[in-house]
């Protein structure tokens, strides 16, 4: 049945390439959650938006699910094909459209890399300001499904700031135009901000209009070691009013010790609990006197323990390092993450209840949190034991997690900062949304979406069947 499926999409489509190798199935069929098996129908590699059209109403015609995928840098399930979807990847519409110098928008295909389209942005003498560590690997639709935030949400906000336009080729194969690069536009919804976040449920991008800015004052970095868990908070209150931020990074001594061992230098001969990474404007040198009197006064007050500044590009990357390179080093223990976030202002509050809940619930195994909470987004990933079975680990893992979610209830929190909810954290989305806003949702997918082929069982169940999985799509 599936070859007879597969004849029909070639015929359709003859110029389209398609894999359907078991290397190429498993390849493209998981993303960094690692946690189904892959079992994709196929691969379609489209390479125009008139193709990615085509494979959409063949799609619809014929009920197969599809899966959008970029990079599947993702980490909450959400470009996951397990059973027997249509993986439709944008890795062939990764160009360059063009730039608009007024305007100061570059229009690119939705599979170009973050990282490229940054240096896309440079050679413009602007840049396109979402980053984070995954910037060479991930794909700007991959950033869109997720509103994809990162390190420098500070100074410049999250994906959603960023997009100025969307091509969408919805679940009938229908391209829609979303704003069109427009700052000022009041007529009537906006649905480019509804795809942003959607996770592929709502149709697949397949080209965004990126506004870009000015690169920033020249910047310098910071290392602070801290001696307690209560000091985090009053040094991100100090630094925010004495410098002009554009990151407060913050990592346990768990997640430093495991980059240290992945092959980052330590930064200090003594170890400390908890530790922050703040990158700070320093084109002036009142600027940069101020970083000194502030870090002086923490150091005096007792906030702080030990603490460096970069003197040069090189020493400022080595203490970025010890942040962003926490992911790759604690990959191989495929963890379980939690991605949540609160308002600063609950913050402090969050985190001793959280503390206090994973030391509780977590006794058995290694904890190692880090995360942006300059703007209330925390990272919590949990390392399986080697020697206990992953259904085990997970189901565990689970049960906290619920916990969790009713501590992130009761702070007005919500279950993803910036991963998107996937499978992984569906469960959980009640945590986040009303009955009423999710039924909401529900319903705006199905319009978008009758037939429930884009991207079914993420984000949210819709309540209509699916020949491909027999329950709710």
């Amino acid at each position: 049945m599936n070859a007879s499926l597969l004849d029909g999409l070639r015929g359709r489509l003859p110029e389209l390439a398609l894999k359907t190798a078991a290397a190429d199935l498993e390849y493209y069929g998981r993303d960094w959650t690692r946690r189904w098996t892959p079992a994709p129908l196929a691969i379609a590699l489209p390479s125009s938006v008139e193709e990615v059209q085509g494979i959409v109403r063949w799609a619809s015609e014929q009920r197969v699910a599809i899966v959008p995928s970029g990079g599947r840098t993702g980490l909450s399930g959400g470009a996951v094909a397990a059973n027997g979807e249509l993986v439709v990847s944008l890795e062939k519409m990764n160009r360059v459209l063009g730039f608009d110098a007024d305007d100061r928008i570059l229009a690119v295909q939705a599979g170009i890399a973050l990282e490229a389209a940054q240096a896309a942005a440079r050679e413009h003498g602007l840049i396109y300001p979402v980053d984070f560590a995954a910037r060479g690997s991930c794909s700007i639709g991959g950033t869109i499904a997720t509103n994809a935030g990162g390190i420098r949400v500070i100074r410049y906000g999250n994906t959603r700031n960023w997009i100025a336009g969307l091509t969408l080729v919805t679940a009938s194969g229908e391209v829609l135009e979303l704003n069109r690069g427009l700052v000022k536009n009041s007529s009537g919804y906006d649905l480019r901000q509804l795809v942003i976040g959607a996770e592929g449920t709502l149709g697949i991008v397949v080209q965004a209009q990126l506004w870009l800015t000015d690169a920033p004052p020249e910047s310098n970095t910071m290392l602070l070691a801290l001696p307690s868990f209560e000091a985090l908070m009053r040094v991100f209150g100090v630094l925010r009013a004495r410098l002009q931020l554009s990151a407060f990074e913050f990592l346990t001594d768990k997640a430093l010790a495991h980059v240290v061992a992945h092959g980052a230098q330590k930064p200090f001969d003594e170890d400390h609990p908890f530790y922050v990474v703040a990158e700070f404007d320093a084109d002036t040198e009142e600027k940069r006197d101020a970083a000194l009197t502030a870090f002086g006064e923490l150091l005096e007050a007792g906030q702080v323990a030990d603490g460096v500044i970069a003197q040069s590009d090189a020493q400022a990357a080595a203490l970025w390092r010890l942040r962003e390179g926490i992911t790759e080093s604690v990959a191989r223990y495929v963890p379980y993450k939690n991605d949540v976030s609160v308002r600063i202002g609950a913050m402090p509050d969050f985190l001793a209840q959280t503390q206090a809940l994973l030391a509780q619930e977590y006794p058995q195994f290694d904890v190692v949190w880090f995360g942006h909470i300059g703007d209330g987004n925390l990272h919590i990933n949990v390392l399986k034991p080697d020697a206990m079975e992953n259904a085990d680990f997970v189901r565990e893992c689970g049960r906290v997690t619920a916990l969790l979610a009713e501590a992130l209830q009761r702070h007005g929190g919500s279950i993803s900062a910036e991963h998107g909810i996937g499978l992984v954290k569906k469960p959980y989305l009640s945590s986040t949304r009303s009955a009423a806003e999710v039924a909401l949702m529900r319903s705006i997918r199905h319009v978008f979406d009758p037939a429930g082929i884009m991207n079914p069982h993420k984000l949210l169940d819709t309540g209509s069947t699916h020949p491909v999985y027999g329950e709710t799509a």
